[in-house]
């Protein structure tokens, strides 16, 4: 007989804003009471005015993924998907190698991820597709109950991307 009164399993989500300099990252458990931060923050692979090599930049990130992977063990990865602006077509993809280094993370441990635009996530959690930085700032500090703004955007971007997959599961509240 199953034991009912035993607390529900929460589920953990690693909210990931790539990105080749700086990466934003947000652990988020869903557990009974809502969404919860469990730790927020940045993965730098470059630090001062000197840039590594793209090589060494990407050996940073994965190293911080998997190190996050290692202490967190988050159930689903949800990440940023790219945006490819017609101007600008290297940016993506050089982007594009931060994300297959977070996927690869992933992957290697068997884990789900997700991928949501930029206007799928804010649409979610602002009602505005095309909301200011600002204003997923705010909307992250309010639903979170958090005393300042996240800090800097990448953070609140990572977080963003945690709660949009936490409403667009409808995981447990």
């Amino acid at each position: 007989m199953a034991d009912l009164s035993s607390p529900k399993t929460e589920v953990r989500i690693l909210g990931i804003d790539p990105g080749l300099q700086i990466t934003g990252y947000a652990v988020v458990d869903a557990g009974t009471r809502g969404p919860v931060i469990c730790e927020a923050g940045l993965i730098r692979s470059s630090e001062g005015s000197v840039k590594p090599e793209l090589d060494q930049r990407l050996r940073v990130l994965y190293n911080g993924i998997e190190d996050l992977l290692n202490q967190f063990h988050p159930q689903t990865v949800v990440v940023e998907q790219l945006y490819a602006h017609y101007l600008h077509p290297r940016t993506a993809i050089l982007m594009g190698h931060a994300r297959g280094v977070i996927l690869l993370a992933a992957s290697r441990r068997d884990l789900r991820v997700v991928s949501y635009s930029a206007t799928r996530i804010k649409k979610t959690i602002t009602g505005n597709g095309r909301a200011p930085k600002e204003q997923v700032q705010r909307t992250i500090q309010r639903e979170f109950g958090l005393s300042q703004l996240p800090d800097p955007p990448d953070v609140a971007d990572a977080l963003a991307a945690a709660l949009c997959h936490f409403y667009v599961q409808k995981l447990p509240v």
